[in-house]
């Protein structure tokens, strides 16, 4: 003898309504924050200095540019 399962048609209905106002809601919060609040790709900026700090450091020579042979490349 096989099992029956019964189940009502309101509940059906309410359950497929249900699917589609999550469906919706989180459609519409998901684009509420794009809007608000973009991304930014990219390499972070560096920190602020320090406030007070009597001393400071020189920054870096930049590297000497020269021509390199194309073995390196390989």
């Amino acid at each position: 003898m096989g099992f029956i399962l019964v189940i009502s048609l309101p509940f059906i209905l309410f359950t497929i309504l249900l699917g589609f106002g999550c469906f919706f809601f989180g459609r519409s919060k998901g684009r509420q924050e794009l809007l608000n609040s973009s991304q930014v790709y990219g390499v972070p900026t560096p920190p602020p200095p320090p406030h007070g700090s009597a001393t400071s450091f020189p920054s870096p020579t930049p590297p000497l540019m020269t021509k390199q042979d194309n073995l390196n490349n390989v």
